[in-house]
C-alpha cells in the first residue's frame, strides 16, 4: 500500500504544480492584455489632447498664404492729375474789379505722407475789362493728413498770369483740402492768391476732381 500512496501522492502534487503552472500563465497573460489596453488608451488621450495655443498659432502661420497686408501704405512717389472749375476774382486797389469762371487743369507728385509738387494751367472768362487768356505755374506742396481719406494741404511757388491787356508773374501762395472717394479718385477745393501786387491782387477758388495713378 506504501508504493500506492507514494504514487497517489506523486500524481496529486504533479496536478496542482500543472494547476498552479497554468493559473500563473494565464495570469501573466491577463496582465499582457491589460497593459496593451492601458498603452493603446494612452495612444488615443495623446490623439485626443488639445494643441497648445503656440502649436495651432504656428500652423496658421505655415498654413496662411504669403499675401500683403491689408491696409498698406502705398508706394510714393504717386502722380495724379485733376481738372477744376475755377472762379477767379482780380481786386484793383483803385478802378474796376473783374471776375468770371474759367477751366484750370492740375498735376503733380506726391512724395511721401506730407509732400509734393504741383502745377497749375489755367484759362478762361472775361468780366468787362479783364479776360484772362492764360495762367501757368509750379508750386512745392505741404501736406497734413486728418485720416486715411481726408487730408488738408498748402501750396506755395511762382505764377505767371496773362490778361488781354498785360502779363505778370508773382510769388503765389494758397490752401485747400481733398477727400478720397475712391481708391484713385478724390474731390478737392482750394483757394489761391496767384498775384498780389502793390495795386491789385488776383485770386482764385477752384473745385474738382483728382486721379491718382
Amino acid at each position: 500500500m506504501k508504493p500506492l500512496a507514494i504514487t497517489a501522492a506523486v500524481a496529486v502534487a504533479s496536478a496542482f504544480t500543472v494547476s498552479a503552472q497554468a493559473q500563473q500563465v494565464q495570469t501573466q497573460g491577463q496582465q499582457t492584455q491589460t497593459q496593451g489596453q492601458q498603452s493603446q488608451t494612452q495612444g488615443q488621450q495623446a490623439q485626443t489632447q488639445p494643441r497648445s495655443p503656440s502649436q495651432g498659432q504656428n500652423q496658421a502661420r505655415r498654413s496662411q498664404p504669403r499675401s500683403q497686408a491689408p491696409g498698406q501704405m502705398p508706394m510714393y512717389p504717386r502722380t495724379y492729375v485733376g481738372a477744376d472749375a475755377m472762379f477767379w476774382d482780380l481786386d484793383y486797389e483803385h478802378g474796376d474789379d473783374g471776375d468770371s469762371v474759367g477751366l484750370r487743369l492740375n498735376g503733380g507728385a506726391q512724395f511721401n505722407d506730407y509732400f509734393g509738387a504741383e502745377a497749375h494751367l489755367g484759362t478762361g472768362g472775361s468780366d468787362g475789362e479783364a479776360e484772362l487768356d492764360y495762367l501757368v505755374g509750379a508750386y512745392a506742396k505741404g501736406i497734413l493728413p486728418l485720416s486715411q481719406e481726408f487730408r488738408l494741404y498748402g501750396l506755395a511757388g511762382f505764377t505767371e498770369v496773362d490778361f488781354d491787356t498785360g502779363s505778370e508773374n508773382g510769388f503765389s501762395y494758397g490752401a485747400g483740402a481733398e477727400f478720397d472717394v475712391a481708391p484713385n479718385l478724390a474731390i478737392g477745393a482750394d483757394y489761391m492768391r496767384y498775384l498780389d501786387k502793390s495795386d491789385y491782387n488776383f485770386d482764385a477758388a477752384s473745385v474738382g476732381i483728382r486721379y491718382r495713378f
